[in-house]
């Protein structure tokens, strides 16, 4: 079963983000909780944590990008 993962909303006034790292590749191994990516947002700078345990099967928005609406989905875990 796969779980995607989206960009979340961090506060109240948050329409996107930028993907700075991501600290997992796909085929890796991921434990719920466990940090996937830093987002910068126009306030903060977050790590995303996995939702589910399991592998990284894709991901979506690679490094640098900007602007990711909230919501968008940003990597595949299985």
């Amino acid at each position: 079963m796969s779980t995607e993962v989206i960009l979340p909303k961090l506060g109240l006034t948050m329409e996107n983000a930028t993907i700075t790292n991501w600290l997992v590749k796909e085929g890796d191994t991921v434990q719920q909780g466990s940090p996937l990516v830093e987002i910068e947002t126009d306030k903060i700078v977050q790590q995303i944590e996995a939702p589910v345990s399991g592998k990284v099967a894709k991901i979506l928005v690679p490094d640098g990008s900007e602007n990711i609406d909230v919501g968008t989905v940003i990597c595949v875990i299985e």
